[in-house]
């Protein structure tokens, strides 16, 4: 067998074992409970947010802490920690969908991640369902 023709074999074989290896560790969409079934594995929630007036943000005491309630597309409430400050037009997104990544610890999902619908893509949404 010719050189080239092995590098081209070990490198394919590499190939499959990285993507192997990712997929394995691809985080997927799932609900709370799911999460709480796997504490090990990461998910992606998708919800929205419930118990406004429970939210918890302090930059003062830490900028990367914020604590809130979601409720999941099954309907099933969680308390939500994430690792990163309060995105700025967070209130005002409150009817969005949310998607919080991350894993089930100690009774509430401990986000790493959080990702928001644009608020001016919100507001044409909004705009487009009045006419209707």
């Amino acid at each position: 067998m010719k050189k080239s023709a092995i590098i081209l074999l070990l490198l394919v074989g590499i190939g499959v074992f990285v993507v192997m290896s990712s997929v394995q560790d691809a985080s997927t969409y799932e609900s709370f409970q799911v999460a709480a079934e796997n504490p090990e594995k990461d998910y992606h929630i998708v919800g929205k947010l419930v118990f406004p007036e429970r939210m918890v943000y302090d930059p003062k005491v830490d900028a990367n802490y914020f604590e809130f309630w979601l409720q999941d597309q099954k309907g099933e409430v969680s308390k939500v920690i994430l690792h990163e400050g309060k995105p700025v037009d967070f209130d005002r997104n409150a009817q969005a969908q949310i998607v919080v990544v991350g894993n089930m610890s100690d009774g509430f999902f401990d986000a790493d991640q959080m990702l928001t619908k644009c608020p001016s893509k919100y507001e044409d949404e909004k705009k487009a369902n009045l006419k209707k």
